[in-house]
């Protein structure tokens, strides 16, 4: 019988919350985190690799759903610095599980899918305001989460030594929106 308390939902979440912290999930450690053995889990989850698809979709899920709310009512420039900021501040303070949101989805995972697609979503209605549909919405789309993920990785490695980041990644933002508005169609 399964321990009271314990579920898949939970399990999860405190691997969520020891990746945010920086260490290695492994079924060990969540199982150590939470008072069980490591057989205990496997009634909640079916292995490591099950537990980062977890990890991965949820991730996804909650950054689309952090996007959605930011770019709401939102157009064009609006919308992509909307969108911009909430990607920094979301994956600056759940670094783990934004590392989980940067693998492509896996084909035969409908959850995980459609955890991808609705992140994706949300930007392509953002860049759907500078009339950018089919192919040149996918390379933008491509573009700006390549930015932004480089700005955010660099940050997080410690690479930004000079004063006033705030000001840079604004300027970063400047800068996409000018090439949005020139993009070739």
């Amino acid at each position: 019988m399964p321990r009271a308390g314990l579920s898949e939902g939970r399990v999860v979440e405190e691997a969520e919350q020891l990746a945010d912290e920086g260490g290695v999930v492994t079924l060990a450690a969540i199982a150590a985190r939470l008072g069980v053995r490591v057989p205990s889990l496997y009634k909640h989850v079916a292995g490591s690799d099950a537990l980062q698809q977890l990890i991965a979709t949820r991730a996804k899920n909650e950054l689309a759903d952090v996007l959605g709310r930011a770019s709401v009512g939102r157009a064009r420039a609006d919308a992509v610095e909307a969108i911009a900021w909430a990607y920094r501040r979301w994956a600056t303070e759940h670094p783990g599980r934004y590392a989980t949101t940067l693998r492509a989805p896996v084909p035969d995972d409908a959850a995980d899918l459609a955890a991808s697609e609705r992140a994706i979503q949300v930007v392509l209605d953002a860049l759907n305001g500078y009339g950018l549909t089919g192919a040149a919405a996918i390379d933008a789309t491509r573009m700006l989460r390549a930015t932004l993920h480089g700005f955010v990785a660099l940050d997080a490695a410690g690479a930004f030594g000079l004063p006033d980041l705030d000001r840079s990644f604004a300027r970063l933002i400047a800068g996409l929106q000018v090439m949005l508005e020139s993009w070739p169609t």
